[in-house]
């Protein structure tokens, strides 16, 4: 009696081994950020709504590897799951780079609206045929520059700064315009980097620049808001096709509220993240000289449009 018990309660133990599927997730940022944020919304959705069959191991702060590391491992199945910024996505999927653009969107409302409307939807369906199951737009926010030399008001006081950037073709084409030496560079070398002087500065979102504690190694910040950046919460293929098909619909409403959760922590950095970012020392430039930085664009826009489609520009400026 005792031995049949023993092999029952084995044979119980094997089938909720063979039936819990583990999902290894990725993201730049530590836990705590927006990027983690998000993670965490879906993968504990995911968890609760399928009893307890996928679990969720968390690799934050770029345990993964670089965001260009981590999108070639979605698309080759050694990482499952990652929330990306789209910085180095345009390798991938070249209709991304239109959101690239500098002072394409007016505010948080206007990008939203634009990636969860028909643009953003037919954008997010090209991933697909790249190699990447995008489940969502996740956020990582408005852009903005930090550097250890001096306030930036205007382009003209940017030129010359040498500032990391991500590997991003249209990034680094409007930040010439500027004056500025963009410099590529993984995310996890830039505070060393940053601490070196190995480059001047560095421009991210405010969510970023807090969790990251950038303001211990630049002195200024300038509120530029000169890019917005979007984020998209992938699975690599193979991981999809181990998804049920009746839990396909719980990954894609977790990845849903995993962008509300995400576009709230952002919307909570963005209020309170400035004061900290000046209490850790930083001198902040709270209004720019916008329509400079606008006026410098405009060859970049001409020049652009030829590649990114005059209409997919106009496209999204139209958007009210």
């Amino acid at each position: 009696m005792k031995k049949l018990l023993l092999l029952s309660m084995l044979v119980f133990v094997g089938n909720v081994s063979i039936a819990q599927t583990a999902i290894k997730i990725g993201y730049a940022n530590t836990r705590e950020s927006h990027l983690g944020v998000g993670a965490t919304a879906f993968c504990d959705e995911i968890q609760a709504k399928t009893t307890g069959r996928y679990v969720c191991t968390h690799f934050p702060s770029s345990a993964l590897g670089g965001e260009r590391e981590m999108a070639e491992g979605i698309q080759i199945g050694t990482i499952d799951a990652v929330n990306l910024t789209t910085g180095p996505l345009g390798n991938f999927v070249p209709e991304i780079r239109v959101f690239d653009l500098p002072f394409l969107f007016r505010d948080y409302e206007h990008a939203r609206k634009t990636l969860d409307g028909a643009v953003g939807q037919e954008i997010l369906a090209k991933f697909q045929s790249k190699g990447f199951v995008a489940l969502a737009w996740t956020e990582n926010g408005f852009r903005h520059m930090t550097n250890s030399k001096r306030p930036i008001v205007k382009p003209s006081d940017a030129a010359g700064l040498k500032l990391r950037t991500m590997e991003n073709k249209v990034h680094m084409e409007g930040y010439r315009a500027f004056g500025i030496q963009p410099t590529p560079m993984a995310f996890p070398e830039v505070f060393g980097a940053l601490q070196q002087g190995t480059v001047d500065g560095q421009e991210n979102p405010i969510p970023v620049i807090l969790a990251s504690k950038f303001a211990q190694v630049q002195s200024h910040l300038s509120l530029t808001s000169h890019v917005y950046s979007p984020a998209v919460l992938m699975l690599s293929p193979r991981m999809w096709d181990k998804v049920a098909q009746a839990d396909k619909p719980v990954f894609i409403e977790a990845a849903r509220k995993a962008a509300l959760a995400q576009r709230k922590k952002v919307n909570a950095d963005e209020s309170t993240g400035v004061e900290q970012l000046e209490k850790g020392g930083m001198a902040v430039v709270r209004t720019v000289d916008s329509q400079a930085f606008r006026d410098a664009m405009k060859p970049v826009y001409a020049n652009l449009s030829k590649e990114l489609g005059a209409e997919n520009i106009k496209r999204i400026q139209d958007i009210r």
